[in-house]
């Protein structure tokens, strides 16, 4: 591509490299504009099998595909590793931390992190699972546990280490509680020497009257069910009303009760990334209470016909009776909207509204246990299960990594191991100090490297 032609062609800045800014990506490859993706992260995640990487099934290199790889076939798209701090839409620039970059057509996909409902402290005690990091973190938090666990002589304190509070009945949550009770019910019973991992009590903590609301009543009773017979407690119509470094206080009612744990887990909030209060204050777009863009139906930010929000950062409610849902297939189909409103316009054509075609649900809840909700058809069972499977090694973006998973997942299936049980990070196994309490404490949370595995 010569500057000439790179000059005189649509210049679209896509700012995300998640489900909806990648698929946009993907399908305006090859095309007749020059795209420039900025993402302050080299790789796209694939979020929905995060939790297999908290809980040591999976590594962050399997779900993991490096942006550069994945378009380096596609000669009019620029990856840009950065992270933008600002917009103008008058003179048409993305601000980042290093430069400007011009566009005629700007599309925002940075969807949405952790939302503690104004208790912010929280977030040192309950991590949410979003990115690597959070996975990691996780993970070094669970396996850290069933260690502290095997050094402890004190029953108390032992069952302390030995409870996990997860809040928050969504997918997320079903998942991260599920994959849970298979470590401690299945995968570690013969690994420890001093204490049963068997007597783990896993919580999984709702606030509604069901787990899975969005889902059929019918199906949330089944995931509820799966659950149990996992050795999951399943509480629904719980509110929590205050973590601190080892205890959890929750409301049933009138009722309180204040819970001794070690490790709790956050799955039962999300808000908007910074990007929806940028876009606010430099166009006038209005925010819901989550601090999503509300978008006009081709997903536009009103008055603003070239700057679009899709994904999870977008409120979309020009469809059904509720916005839509912050799930992958959203994202796709709306980033592959995108480049075809974006290649209609650039040829002088029209585009129709963005309309989501809603293929169903699934959520998995462990081996042989899922519910999957396709609309015309609802099952649960080892039939849900296999569907969950063969959906999301379909949705893997590159080869290597839909074989990789494939082959683990094999494996796992008949041997019950789980690979990626490293601890790692700033609080290893060495830095668990006891203190003049005589309790074992952790060190306070650092980042750790996104490449660490």
């Amino acid at each position: 591509m010569t500057a000439q032609n790179t000059a005189t062609q649509h210049r679209v800045v896509i700012v995300g490299g998640g489900f909806g800014g990648l698929y946009a990506a993907k399908a305006l490859g090859s095309s007749n504009v020059d795209v420039t993706l900025i993402d302050k992260r080299n790789f796209h995640l694939f979020q929905p099998l995060l939790y297999q990487v908290a809980t040591g099934t999976l590594s962050p290199a399997d779900i993991s595909s490096p942006l550069r790889a994945v378009l380096n076939r596609h000669k009019n798209v620029h990856v840009l590793m950065d992270e933008v701090v600002d917009l103008d839409p008058h003179a048409q620039e993305i601000m980042t931390k290093t430069g400007r970059v011009p566009y005629d057509t700007v599309v925002v996909a940075t969807g949405v992190s952790h939302f503690y409902f104004g208790n912010e402290h929280w977030k040192e005690m309950a991590p949410g699972l979003k990115t690597v990091e959070d996975a990691l973190e996780i993970r070094r938090r669970i396996f850290m546990a069933f260690e502290a666990a095997e050094k402890e002589t004190d029953p108390e304190k032992r069952k302390a280490w030995l409870t996990f509070v997860v809040v928050g009945g969504g997918p997320t949550g079903v998942e991260l509680a599920g994959a849970i009770a298979e470590l401690a019910f299945h995968t570690l019973t013969k690994d420890f020497r001093k204490f049963d991992t068997r007597e783990a009590q896993i919580l999984l903590l709702e606030g509604m009257d069901r787990v899975l609301p969005p889902y059929a009543p019918e199906l949330s009773t089944k995931a509820k069910e799966a659950l149990t017979h996992l050795g999951v407690t399943v509480k629904t119509s719980t509110l929590v009303t205050d973590i601190s470094e080892h205890t959890v206080t929750l409301k049933q009612g009138d009722t309180e009760e204040r819970l001794e744990a070690r490790t709790i887990l956050w799955a039962a909030g999300v808000k908007a990334s910074g990007m929806g209060k940028i876009l606010a204050a430099r166009t006038g777009a209005q925010l819901d209470r989550a601090g999503r863009v509300i978008v006009e139906p081709d997903l536009s930010v009103p008055n603003y016909p070239n700057i679009h929000v899709v994904g999870d950062l977008a409120h979309f409610a020009h469809q059904g009776d509720r916005p839509l849902p912050g799930v992958a297939p959203v994202a796709m189909q709306q980033g592959e909207y995108m480049a075809h409103l974006i290649q209609n316009r650039v040829n002088s054509q029209t585009v129709a509204p963005f309309v989501y075609q809603d293929k169903g649900s699934l959520a998995v809840i462990g081996q042989n246990a899922a519910v999957v909700d396709l609309g015309f058809v609802k099952f649960s069972g080892f039939m849900a299960w296999l569907t969950w499977v063969f959906a999301h090694i379909y949705y893997l973006i590159e080869y290597d990594n839909k074989m990789i998973v494939m082959l683990q997942w094999g494996w796992n299936y008949f041997t019950r191991s789980r690979g990626a049980r490293l601890i790692t990070g700033e609080a290893d196994l060495m830095s668990v100090e006891i203190g003049d309490d005589g309790e074992y404490h952790m060190p306070a949370h650092k980042p750790q490297s996104p490449v660490e595995v």
